[in-house]
Formats: C-alpha cells, structure tokens, sequence
C-alpha cells in the first residue's frame, strides 16, 4: 500500500520551534497567504511527528513521507556536519517526487565567526565548525537552490537578554570577560525568512548573517537589568552596576558603551538587508 502524501505546501517548516511563534502568523498575513505545514518532535498540533537522526537515513525517509512537497523547505533545527545536511536533503528529495525545483534555507549561527575586530559574510570562518560544514556543503551542492541566514541571538516575546545575566555572569570577573553582544528579534528572522523567499533571486546561494545592526555592550546590559536581575533573582550578591563602574574605572574606559576596540568580536549584519532591499523593523532591544 502507497502512502498517499499531504498536499504541496508553499513551505515546509522542518522544526515547529520558538521561531515559528513568529513566522507562522506571518506566512498567513502576507498577500497572498503562504501555505505550511511543519514538524515537531511530538507532533503536537497537527505538526508532522519527526525527530532527524544523521545516522538513520531510512528513519529519515520514513519519517519525512508524511510531510508534504513544498516550494521552500525551512530547516531551523541545528544540523552538524556535511554528512548529516546530505542526509537530510537525500532523505527528503527521496520521499518527494518532483522536489528537483525545491529551496532550501537553513538557519545557522553566527558562533562560526571567532576573534576579534569586525566579521562579515566575506570574513574567514571556522572550517571545523560543524554547523558551517553543515552550510557549506548545501551552498556548495545546491547552488541558487540554497540560501544559509546564521543567526545573532534570538529574542523575542518571554525571551528576552535580561534574563540571562545570570547565566551569562555572577561575579565581577566574569563580567569583566564580556564584551559585545549581537542580537535579533523573532518578529525580523521571520521577516528575513519572507523575505528570502519572496526576494530569492537577490539572496540566493550565499550564506547571510542576520542582525539587528547593533553591537550591544554586555557591560552596558548588566548596568541597565542589574537592579531588575537582583529583584527578580534574589540575588544581593549580584552588583553589576557597582562592578561595570569599578571595571570602567580600572580598564581606563571613559563610558558607555565602550569603544569597539575593547568590545572584541563584532558582527556587521548590513549585508542580508542591503541584498534583500529592507531593513530590520523592530530596532534594539530595550
């Protein structure tokens, strides 16, 4: 017995996650609408149940049988290594007849760019970095059909770069460590991903680094949520403000935020916006 697949889809989503919360009301708000369809791991809500592992291609086929063939197929979830993305792509291009003509976006990192001073998509990046193996072998092997949007740090809604002080420091030396900070918000990746499908030509078989065009200065964050943290934490311990202004004092900075020579690595995320003649809408982050 044939399993009979869904109907085509305009874009096939591979990973229902937190960037979804703010791509799906897009795809049904453009003009015209965009047809979906997505996976989870549980396949809650309608989703497609599937769980990707590299080393089970025949999972992979089985699992991605049940989802239907789409114009554009989003992957959102981190794929590590050329063999894993190969398998993946092979496993979907198998199970869909007529998939010759399908796009591919992947969401990427931006962590694949290391060292200091300023990094764009012309800039030298880590070749052992798994995910970049991941990126480069579909921007090699699928050409135009392809684009890669690594991603500065999501937030968006409940998630937000004030609740990770914490994580991110709890002591004065640690805060000391820190230096810039890039972000972006949920509402503008969603946009990026319209975006690359409704401007393919302009953004196609490169990889994109995706921003809000700001570097934030991580000591800049602890001073404005440092009494927020406390309160929200319990936490009297954690003086940031009293230590950013002591490590100002100590590191010869005269304010903030502070220069970017002090700041370290710096990512400029001019580049997608210019391509795809737009701009990041929801500014910086406050």
């Amino acid at each position: 017995m044939v399993m009979q697949q869904p109907d085509p889809v305009d874009v096939l989503i591979l990973g229902l996650g937190w960037t979804s919360t703010f791509l799906l009301p897009r795809l049904e708000q453009r003009d015209p609408p965009l047809s979906y369809a997505g996976t989870t791991r549980d396949g809650r809500d309608g989703s497609v149940p599937f769980t990707f592992d590299a080393a089970d291609f025949e999972g992979a086929k089985k699992q991605l049988l049940k989802t239907p063939l789409a114009r554009t197929v989003l992957i959102t979830f981190p794929v590590r290594g050329a063999e894993a993305i190969e398998t993946l792509l092979e496993a979907y291009a198998g199970t869909h007849p007529g998939s010759n003509d399908v796009r591919y976006v992947l969401l990427g990192a931006t962590t694949i760019w290391k060292g200091d001073g300023w990094h764009d998509e012309s800039s030298p990046y880590d070749k052992n970095d798994a995910r970049g193996q991941a990126e480069d072998w579909l921007l090699h092997h699928l050409g135009s059909k392809g684009v890669v949007l690594d991603l500065a740090g999501l937030y968006g809604g409940q998630r937000h770069p004030k609740s990770w002080l914490v994580r991110v420091a709890k002591s004065k030396e640690a805060v000391k460590g820190k230096g810039a900070v890039h972000l972006i918000h949920g509402e503008d990746v969603a946009r990026a991903v319209i975006l690359s499908i409704d401007k393919w030509t302009a953004v196609a078989g490169n990889r994109w680094i995706l921003t809000d065009g700001w570097s934030y200065d991580w000591w800049g964050l602890f001073v404005t949520y440092g009494r927020e943290t406390r309160e929200r934490e319990g936490g009297e311990g954690l003086e940031y403000e009293r230590w950013v202004f002591e490590l100002l004092e100590e590191e010869g900075a005269k304010g903030l935020p502070r220069d970017k020579e002090r700041l370290g690595r710096l990512i400029d995320g001019r580049g997608f916006w210019q391509a795809a003649g737009d701009v990041p809408r929801v500014g910086r982050v406050v």
